[in-house]
């Protein structure tokens, strides 16, 4: 042990542009997952993206520490976050396709997307238990190559070796293998002519778009650093990059918060005491049993079985969606139109009649409500999903 601890000793300790960098973006993943886990719905696809941000980070940390050699003082944990890296591009995926798609991701439905990360970690078992001295030969041969190693004992079983040796291309095979996945996710969505309210910046396909884009740019700088560094050698570099989309991410979030909107700090809004009806409670009572198909529900009735005011639900759903009451009741109603123009159970309804069924009074209020709302007629829309 002696030797072991002088061998550590001798690794030194390095901070500098690079680690602060990284650094910056570590802390900020994290502080951005957590508010994700906190805010979002277990089952959302918001609460996928916080998944894939807490694993990006775990990979960083132990990247950062490697640089650093700070893991020289938690030794037993390097490439201990291996595997991890190939559940970054598939848990990405999968917030993208719970995002346009609007299904929920279940490990029963989508299991087979995580065999590679499953298989690398089992086929690295023997060097999870492998004795102290091997692991820091295994960083010293990544960083440090000019120092001493350390004697392991002859009975070691390198077999892991047979996978680890080819783990970098691993890696660019998952990311090029859900990029294209991603790819043609959005391309499909972008067919759909899917068109956010007014009210939002950045709506979820020009989101999905830009995030498509950095799997594009993280794919060709990890190609890039895989032909010109050995072993870990340009880790950090993949470490600063994947600060700036840290942020880039951050700054989509943020610009839909509603803490920069008007109906957020507006004069007009302050009359809303701080013991009335959340949106949450208001949301739930209008879509339970599709209250909103009712060509008579309005505002009045709507506060009335809340127990409040006509004022109050007016703002607090001009504050939370950026809408009125109308036009609110009409996105349900046509997200609800949608579903049962393509279902078979409904085929032998016009596309007057499924208006009608989802609370219009009329044809020309039913047509007028799905252009608005979704860009394109019914009857294009029905086109363009069944081809």
């Amino acid at each position: 042990m002696d030797k072991v601890q002088y061998i550590l000793d001798q690794i030194p300790i390095r901070h500098d542009l690079s680690s602060h960098i990284m650094l910056l973006g570590i802390v900020q993943g994290f502080f951005l997952a957590f508010v994700i886990f906190l805010r979002g719905k277990r089952k959302s696809a918001i609460n996928l993206l916080g998944w894939s941000l807490l694993i990006q980070c775990l990979v960083f940390l132990d990247v950062y520490l490697c640089y650093t050699g700070l893991i020289k003082y938690v030794i037993h944990f390097n490439d201990s976050t291996e595997f991890l890296v190939l559940l970054i591009m598939p848990t990405m995926y999968f917030f993208l396709y719970t995002l346009l798609e609007r299904e929920h991701f279940t490990f029963k439905k989508h299991w087979p997307h995580f065999v590679l990360p499953v298989l690398y970690a089992i086929s690295q078992f023997n060097y999870y238990t492998s004795p102290i001295e091997v692991k820091i030969n295994a960083y010293l041969g990544a960083y440090y190559r000019n120092m001493e190693f350390l004697d392991v004992p002859q009975t070691m079983d390198y077999s892991y070796h047979l996978i680890k040796d080819k783990f970098r291309w691993l890696v660019l095979f998952n990311f090029a293998l859900y990029f294209f996945l991603s790819l043609k996710l959005v391309l499909k969505n972008r067919k759909k002519g899917w068109k956010a309210p007014k009210n939002v910046k950045v709506d979820k396909y020009i989101f999905s778009r830009n995030t498509v884009v950095i799997f594009l740019l993280l794919m060709i700088t990890l190609l890039l650093i895989y032909l010109n560094y050995d072993d870990d050698g340009g880790d950090h570099i993949i470490g600063m990059v994947q600060t700036i989309t840290i942020f880039i991410t951050s700054f989509f979030v943020l610009s839909e918060s509603r803490f920069f909107e008007n109906s957020w700090i507006a004069d007009k809004y302050e009359t809303l005491s701080a013991n009335s009806i959340d949106f949450k409670t208001l949301d739930e009572s209008v879509s339970g049993s599709n209250e909103f198909i009712k060509p008579d529900i309005n505002l009045k009735k709507v506060a009335e079985q809340l127990g409040t005011n006509s004022n109050t639900v007016s703002k607090l759903i001009n504050s939370e969606t950026g809408t009125n009451f109308n036009d609110y009741i009409n996105q349900k109603r046509i997200v609800l139109a949608q579903k049962r123009l393509l279902d078979d159970e409904f085929k032998q309804l016009t596309v007057e009649a499924i208006g009608e069924s989802v609370g219009f009074r009329s044809k020309s209020a039913f047509y007028n409500a799905f252009k608005k709302h979704t860009g394109q007629s019914p009857s294009s829309f029905m086109k363009q999903n069944k081809e």
